[in-house]
């Protein structure tokens, strides 16, 4: 099986219009990832989870409670997320729409039908942290997510806006460029990620074998 690896970027959607097909549990998760980006979000299915009903009524998002129509990415969407799963016809129409209307288009269960992908995202604060095994394994990204959730603590908030606020007054105060890399450098010196990895039963016992068939 072939993987790719994808060019990772960090996308601008701040103010733009973004398309999410789908209102259940997925469609939550990317709706609000968005948000938290500063899209404006358009969710186009017939029903909605409870949390996205109570985004439609503060304003946050809009609804269109039917299904996907041409017209809908005929007006400058920046990009589609579709998270209806198993309709393969609707993630091609999806992916040749994108090659004319000149959007961006992921859709759950076809990967060979995105022109994105979406890794598993981990947040603190200013902090982000994307986590891909290039499609090797969706269950291991998320394994990893779910341990840097719990290794990343809340104190990395605090520190990302005390160090936002330095930068900004090194900027004002220091004309070097240089110096003011230093200066930063030497503010972070003494933080650090540790740890060790612990591997499933399974692949601790495929080592073995394979060591014993080698030997």
């Amino acid at each position: 099986m072939e993987f790719n690896p994808g060019f990772q970027v960090s996308l601008n959607v701040q103010g733009r219009s973004c398309l999410v097909l789908g209102g259940e549990d997925e469609a939550v998760e990317k709706i609000e990832r968005l948000l938290d980006a500063g899209a404006k979000v358009t969710v186009i299915h017939p029903t909605l989870h409870a949390i996205l009903r109570k985004y439609t009524a503060s304003g946050r998002i809009i609804h269109r409670g039917r299904m996907f129509r041409i017209t809908d990415v005929q007006n400058g969407v920046t990009a589609v997320m579709n998270t209806v799963a198993g309709d393969h016809d609707l993630a091609k129409q999806l992916y040749e729409l994108s090659k004319t209307e000149h959007f961006l288009v992921w859709s759950i269960d076809q990967p060979d039908l995105s022109t994105f992908t979406m890794p598993a995202l981990v947040k603190r604060g200013h902090l982000r942290v994307a986590i891909s095994t290039s499609g090797a394994s969706p269950s291991l990204a998320k394994a990893l997510r779910q341990d840097l959730d719990t290794v990343l603590d809340e104190e990395l908030v605090d520190i990302l806006d005390w160090l936002s606020t330095v930068r900004a007054n090194l900027r004002d105060s220091e004309p070097s460029e240089r110096k003011r890399r230093e200066q930063l450098q030497q503010i972070i010196e003494g933080f650090r990620l540790s740890g060790t990895l612990e591997y499933p039963k399974a692949w601790q016992e495929q080592r073995l074998a394979h060591a014993v068939k080698e030997s």
